[in-house]
């Protein structure tokens, strides 16, 4: 087991985090009216890529034999044309499915590949935390990707394998922690460099707020940055943005684009 980080004290700094704001297209911006139909394609992240972001993200899965792939669901039905768990799949399979009828599936290979840009990933099963790991040594990628999690356990296997030198955001105990439980000790093994989170969440019904002044002040005070997801409409984005967020995750990229160049945030 490696050391457990004090999360009063701040982590390093870290390449990816060199922009004065983090612009996220989420998916690619998956309504950004180009690329509906067509979230966590190769088309998608070019679309970013060409509006001007500078940080894309995705998720990704391991299929049964092991290729990465850049897709958000557990399963191909939603968005593609084929049926099936992914990672009950052999990569063959999963690769004659098309998004929106007409997108291949893009491996995380292809992604780290095909774009010079920062990528904040979601490791989204057990099977693809030592790929990924694998994938960041394999292209030296360490710079540019931000790796989270909704599980802890799978985050802290991640962190293992990838070592310091991969950024990853904090874990979901580290953020209940810093929302609410603000008097609890800050030694922390989830914690990472920076907190992305749902403004607020629902707890038996009950919607709670996440990202308050306090919460903020917390993680500013302990060298990390809070990012808010998944932001669409410009009042809330220039909200978050007054409250003192560092970044916001969008599927309406255009929109938050606008927000950032009108703020001077671009």
């Amino acid at each position: 087991m490696p050391p457990v980080r004090d999360d009063s004290s701040p982590p390093p700094r870290h390449p990816y985090f060199d922009s004065p704001f983090v612009a996220l297209a989420h998916r690619g911006g998956a309504l950004l009216p180009a690329n509906l139909g067509k979230e966590n394609t190769l088309a998608a992240f070019a679309n970013a890529v060409e509006l001007g972001y500078r940080y894309l993200e995705t998720d990704v899965h391991a299929t049964a034999d092991g290729v990465l792939v850049a897709f958000h669901d557990s399963v191909l039905d939603r968005v593609t044309d084929e049926t099936g768990r992914i990672g009950e799949l052999p990569y063959a399979r999963v690769r004659r499915a098309r998004i929106g009828g007409s997108e291949p599936i893009p491996t995380l290979a292809e992604v780290l590949d095909a774009f010079d840009a920062r990528l904040n990933i979601d490791l989204k099963a057990d099977a693809a935390v030592a790929p990924l790991a694998a994938a960041i040594r394999r292209h030296g990628a360490a710079d540019r990707v931000c790796v989270g999690s909704f599980s802890s356990s799978r985050l802290r296997a991640f962190r293992r394998l990838a070592g310091p030198s991969v950024a990853t955001s904090a874990g979901p105990l580290a953020v209940a922690r810093n929302a609410f439980a603000p008097l609890a000790p800050r030694r922390d093994p989830d914690a990472g460099y920076a907190y992305q989170v749902p403004v607020s969440h629902t707890w038996r019904g009950i919607r709670v707020p996440v990202i308050t002044p306090r919460f903020v002040a917390r993680a500013h005070a302990a060298g990390r940055q809070v990012h808010a997801w998944t932001i669409d409409d410009p009042d809330e984005m220039g909200r978050l943005i007054d409250l003192g967020v560092d970044g916001l995750v969008s599927d309406r990229i255009d929109t938050l684009r606008d927000v950032l160049i009108e703020r001077g945030l671009w």
